[in-house]
């Protein structure tokens, strides 16, 4: 029997395969409950989280990735710690970026953000998917297998968002090696991307040429883009959420295509399923969002002494919102641990998040998973996991992501039949 109380949710290597176990019994005592090892709240039930989400002037952003690691500059102390907060947010890390910002500043860039992804160009990077799928797919199809992470989806996610961005043509084979390596981890175990550098440096040189050059193509548009009040952004601001996007984009569709790949080689039944009633993809790709939410939670830092779902919360109070604990809460899903690709309200997960900082690129990540599973469906006859790589159906071996922010897997090896 598991001592759920000495399980460290953000260091204890056998949680990344399965966290919801521990979730589970969070939930089952609480769903606002404080762990053992950090002094972080852990907010895993799906109303809770909705409440802190949607209350953004009692929950700071700005340790939205840190949590706990390293920590707030200096001690929290008092009822009210709004002004500490505002006086050295500066100094946390990752403090430059978008998820970490709180109104006004948030709304102002949040609002840029959204001129860049525009309804026609989002349309026009979905024509853009399906020809670079079967692209991608040609790469291999004849082998008769693949490690789909690597081969498909890394360079396929890499590809749209530099399309969606307008980085030219010539300049996205240097984009795909530059950024092929894995994301690293930091002591304290969160995200650190080394390839922000690379992308800020990319995107500062496009936007400060584009600007003494404009041209009639995306990036212009996006070197052009002004706040709602009609002022220009620095060339740095702009930079900034170019390489946001352009980083969290990538690595959670990764991990989303993944995970449905993973399902669909597992269960001949449903892949036959898929095959037969194309129409229920869609909701199948909102299952997989719910069950394996590439991004697990967030973390927020209470403003003012509050209370949560009847629990008191001191002033300075770190949260995590757990986004892959209140998805499988069973006061809001019917047998929340199973799959159920007619479900009817899967579409409600939090695996975006919820409020003013819902992910901007839902609707990319949900039109790469449908045009990626469409054209593989379409271009096979059948997808297996490979007993090879993987072991046979009762003895299966996966690696995950050594890390509690993202769920995901490492490699993912499939075999199919091709239709030439």
């Amino acid at each position: 029997m598991t001592d759920f109380d000495a399980v460290d949710y953000f260091t204890d290597p056998a949680l990344p395969a399965d966290p919801y176990t521990y979730l589970r019994h969070l939930r089952d005592q609480c769903p606002v409950q404080r762990e053992a090892h950090h002094d972080v709240v852990m907010v895993t039930g799906f109303d809770e989280a909705i409440a802190v989400y949607s209350d953004p002037a009692t929950f700071s952003s700005c340790n939205s990735v840190s949590g706990p690691f390293p920590g707030f500059p200096v001690p929290l102390e008092g009822d009210d710690v709004s002004e500490l907060i505002d006086a050295h947010r500066d100094e946390l890390p990752f403090s430059d970026q978008l998820p970490t910002f709180d109104p006004p500043k948030h709304t102002r860039q949040r609002a840029l953000m959204m001129r860049l992804i525009t309804p026609k160009r989002l349309k026009e990077n979905e024509e853009f998917m399906w020809t670079l799928a079967d692209r991608q797919i040609d790469e291999f199809i004849a082998n008769g297998r693949c490690e789909f992470i690597g081969e498909y989806a890394a360079p396929y996610t890499l590809l749209v968002i530099a399309d969606l961005l307008g980085v030219p043509e010539g300049d996205r084979q240097t984009f795909r090696s530059k950024l092929s390596s894995p994301t690293e981890l930091t002591k304290g175990g969160e995200l650190e991307h080394r390839p922000l550098e690379f992308l800020y440096e990319q995107f500062t040189a496009y936007i400060e040429d584009r600007r003494r050059d404009p041209r009639d193509e995306v990036m212009t548009g996006l070197a052009t883009a002004t706040y709602p009040d009609g002022s220009t952004p620095d060339v740095h601001d702009v930079a900034l959420i170019a390489a946001n996007l352009f980083v969290a984009g990538q690595e959670t569709t990764v991990r989303l295509l993944s995970a449905a790949l993973q399902v669909i080689g597992e269960r001949p039944d449903l892949q036959r399923l898929l095959r037969t009633r194309r129409e229920l993809i869609p909701n199948f790709i909102e299952e997989m969002l719910r069950l394996e939410s590439p991004i697990q939670g967030e973390f927020r830092l209470s403003r003012t002494t509050t209370t949560l779902g009847g629990v008191d919360l001191p002033a300075g109070t770190t949260l995590m919102v757990v986004n892959g604990g209140a998805n499988r809460d069973p006061e809001r899903f019917e047998n929340p641990d199973e799959l159920q690709v007619e479900r009817p309200n899967a579409r409600q997960h939090l695996a975006f998040g919820h409020g003013i900082h819902t992910c901007a690129g839902a609707p990319l990540a949900r039109s790469e998973a449908r045009v990626s599973i469409e054209r593989l469906l379409d271009r096979t006859t059948d997808i297996r996991i490979s007993e090879a790589e993987h072991g046979p159906p009762d003895d299966r071996r996966y690696d995950y992501m050594p890390i509690f922010l993202l769920h995901g897997l490492t490699h993912l090896y499939l075999e199919f039949d091709p239709i030439m």
